[in-house]
């Protein structure tokens, strides 16, 4: 598979809490430059990086993010307000105790409040695999699917581990043909990003992928 076709497909990814609007905006270079899919940044950030970047590259940032238990109503002024400062994409946490609790009707509710909070722009649902049974992610499946969601989400990268490929594999078998999805969390190596693809993973939040792609750059491989 072209790095390219790889980096058009990569969230390229900062959010680290001490992030500093010097590597936001570097951040955003790096996504103009190498034209991956978006920048996944702070919600803080988003208005002064869609200033920044105009229409040339999305910006997607996280809400709840990354331990999910705010409010709904919580949930979806972070949404609404992401999206007035310019995100085009938002990438939400689940309740992960509404999920141990089985409350899936309250789970896809506040999903589908959350997308409309969006506005229409894309929203991405992170379930936080690495805490969860393959049962109960079976369940979110259907939660995500119902609730108008565009994408299922591994993991925030904050937790214990981040994207597996069974994870992905198990998702492509049981959310809609609607649903699209992002693979996160751990992702560091150009043979493990095409695997992710080729069992079904539409995006990869990642930074590690501009990294490899500038190495390869230097040493005049790309």
């Amino acid at each position: 598979m072209e790095l390219k076709t790889i980096l058009s497909k990569c969230d390229h990814t900062l959010l680290a809490q001490t992030a500093t609007w010097e590597e936001i905006k570097a951040v955003c270079d790096d996504g103009m430059k190498y034209h991956t899919a978006s920048v996944c940044i702070p919600a803080s950030f988003v208005k002064q990086a869609k200033d920044y970047v105009g229409e040339n590259l999305p910006i997607c940032t996280v809400i709840g993010f990354p331990n999910g238990y705010d409010t709904t109503a919580a949930k979806c002024f972070m949404a609404s307000d992401a999206v007035d400062n310019g995100a085009d994409e938002v990438d939400m946490v689940i309740n992960i105790g509404w999920a141990k609790e089985g409350k899936w009707d309250d789970i896809t509710k506040e999903i589908a409040a959350i997308k409309k909070a969006c506005k229409g722009k894309l929203l991405k649902v992170i379930i936080e695999t690495c805490l969860l049974t393959d049962e109960e992610k079976i369940a979110l499946c259907k939660c995500v699917s119902d609730s108008g969601a565009d994408y299922i989400k591994t993991s925030t990268g904050f937790s214990k581990a981040g994207a597996t490929f069974a994870d992905v594999e198990l998702f492509a078998k049981h959310v809609a043909p609607h649903v699209k999805i992002k693979a996160a969390g751990g992702i560091s190596s150009l043979e493990d990003v095409e695997k992710f693809i080729e069992l079904g993973a539409d995006r990869l939040g990642t930074s590690r992928i501009v990294k490899i792609a500038k190495g390869l750059e230097n040493d005049g491989s790309y």
